[in-house]
């Protein structure tokens, strides 16, 4: 009820109806298969990048550690970083996991946002292959997406449990106090899990299916259409 409550709350159109893509040349050489793996990519990206704006209006000083004059600046940085799949020079050397184990470990001084936010993009995107759009020839791995949709729980709890020296949380995420209860981030961790786990799942039963149609031919003496 408290999740319908907060959703109510928004402003009408802030997450708008459910949208596709305009049509694209790209889009014949992809399935209908494909176009569902790449708008939930997109989607995941979009997720992403809510929680990377929401973690530096609740943690500014993070921003400011990364030596940028604002937070625009800082997002904008960052989107450099992942749409071009290249770390922060702070970061040089180090991958997925590896990224969000560090940007959630106590003695890390760096922009804790920028690092986390980058290292979930990245280890969402290695375990599709390093791609955000999908066509016929692609060959997608259920494990590596399933295993994603669980490192991403571990971050949701990490992110919420983990706590610095001081006791104070490494980053401010989600609130429950008098001064007012904030559930927004685990909303958006809960949609991220929600699409990989699909995906994992569309995957093995995409190559089910395509197993039993091949012996669903064959028993029922079915030939292919020829016009």
């Amino acid at each position: 009820m408290l999740a319908g409550l907060m959703a109510c709350a928004n402003p009408p159109g802030e997450r708008g109806n459910p949208k596709g893509e305009s049509m694209s040349f790209d889009q014949l050489a992809q399935t209908d298969f494909n176009r569902t793996v790449t708008i939930a990519m997109r989607d995941n990206l979009d997720t992403i990048y809510r929680l990377r704006e929401k973690l530096y209006r609740r943690n500014p000083i993070q921003w400011q550690r990364g030596g940028f004059q604002s937070m625009q600046e800082a997002i904008e940085a960052s989107q450099h970083s992942i749409e071009n799949a290249q770390p922060p020079e702070y970061l040089a050397g180090l991958h997925d996991i590896e990224i969000l184990s560090v940007s959630l470990s106590d003695d890390f001084t760096g922009d804790r946002v920028g690092a986390f936010i980058f290292g979930l993009a990245d280890m969402i995107l290695t375990a599709h292959n390093n791609k955000s759009r999908f066509y016929i020839a692609d060959q997608l791995n259920a494990q590596h997406i399933f295993n994603a949709a669980r490192n991403v729980e571990i971050a949701a709890w990490l992110l919420n449990n983990r706590r610095g020296a001081n006791g104070e949380p490494l980053l401010f995420a989600n609130e429950m106090s008098p001064q007012g209860v904030n559930l927004s981030f685990e909303r958006e961790f809960g949609q991220l899990i929600g699409r990989l786990d699909l995906i994992a799942n569309l995957l093995d039963e995409n190559l089910r299916r395509v197993g039993i149609g091949y012996v669903q031919g064959l028993l029922f003496f079915s030939f292919l259409p020829v016009r």
